[in-house]
């Protein structure tokens, strides 16, 4: 029995949070492929999205107050336009123009910018003085070193393309056709902009409707209508919103499939087991699974430089997430020792 409680309290949440960032490299290079076959990045957004909506729509419960719903409709919609409209398309626009990679480590910038963020809006202050300050600093440059390599440094090719036997099939791609590296990196450098945001803002909304999947389920759905007009305004050719039963659609209902229901379930299941930062602890692990993919099936397209700079930009999150857990230790420490004063304080009143 203590060994079964075991294998499920401590390698099941981490074989399937390995699996997710498998999945979702996986994913990601189906989306690179599709997207690179000219499917517009705007129509793949508000598709993916709108399937995700209706996946979730049964967990979109909304039972609260007639005063609290008028509070919390403003929210889901900055939720979805900044988290769906914004991001996703930022994001997804980006790796048309880039590569998986790109996605990874430009990825691993949100803490960072978060923290930034933080600062700016006086969320949270700065002292030298404190180690766990000057463990976040050191992260956030870090990670900002990794990005500006990640944009401007690409390295030679792990084999040149003449010599490498192609492992990987023609039918998928990791580097877009259409490349533009340094816009490409300069959209996914927004777009975790756009999630730093999004991120503070349902914890806000979190708070006022505790209800995680409610949140996530309006977002979602608000999101797909934003996302849907702006694709309408930017893509007039009707022939770009034509879905044909091919790769194409198959990526959209496998990427609404993973990112509605199976990743959301997996990484609430993980938290509830371990905790929060277990959950986002393996975010940089993407970093090594990409590599993994491009040394071995696209050599002829895959950078060391790229791959460095990834892995510059993950030791930057693990930095910050580092300088987070001391800092959360020391506020415990300080609550505790308040915790233990507080009587004695009251004893020395009542004499």
């Amino acid at each position: 029995m203590e060994t079964k409680a075991m294998v499920l309290g401590e390698v099941v949440p981490c074989m399937l949070m390995a699996l997710m960032e498998f999945c979702t490299i996986g994913l990601t290079i189906l989306a690179s492929t599709v997207l690179s076959k000219g499917l517009s990045p705007l129509v793949f957004v508000v598709y993916t999205n709108a399937l995700s909506s209706i996946f979730l729509l049964p967990y979109n419960t909304f039972i609260v107050s007639r005063n609290k719903r008028d509070e919390l409709i403003p929210r889901f919609l900055l939720l979805g336009f900044i988290g769906v409209t914004m991001a996703q398309n930022l994001a997804f626009v980006g790796l048309s123009y880039s590569s998986p990679i790109v996605a990874i480590g430009m990825g691993c910038l949100i803490p960072s910018i978060s923290f930034i963020l933080a600062v700016l809006c006086r969320k949270t202050s700065v002292d030298l003085r404190s180690s766990s300050s000057r463990i976040k600093l050191m992260g956030t440059l870090i990670s900002a070193i990794g990005a500006v390599m990640l944009t401007l440094y690409r390295g030679p090719v792990v084999k040149d393309p003449l010599t490498h036997l192609h492992l990987a099939p023609r039918l998928f791609v990791f580097l877009s056709q259409h490349e533009n590296w340094v816009l490409g990196c300069s959209l996914f450098a927004a777009a975790s902009l756009c999630y730093s945001i999004w991120i503070i803002i349902q914890v806000e909304t979190v708070e006022k409707c505790p209800d995680v999947m409610t949140v996530v389920s309006s977002s979602s759905l608000f999101g797909t209508f934003q996302s849907a007009l702006l694709a309408l305004v930017i893509e007039r050719d009707p022939i770009a919103w034509r879905l044909q039963f091919d790769m194409g659609l198959l990526v959209i209902v496998l990427t609404a499939i993973f990112g509605s229901l199976i990743k959301s379930h997996v990484h609430m299941w993980c938290a509830q087991r371990k905790s929060q930062f277990y959950v986002i602890m393996f975010k940089p692990l993407g970093v090594p699974i990409a590599g993994m993919f491009g040394c071995v099936f696209f050599a002829q397209t895959f950078h060391y430089g790229s791959l460095m700079a990834a892995s510059i930009t993950g030791i930057g999150y693990y930095t910050m997430m580092w300088g987070q857990v001391r800092e959360d230790e020391s506020r415990r420490a300080k609550v505790d020792l308040l915790e233990e004063t507080t009587p004695l304080l009251q004893q020395e009143e009542q004499v």
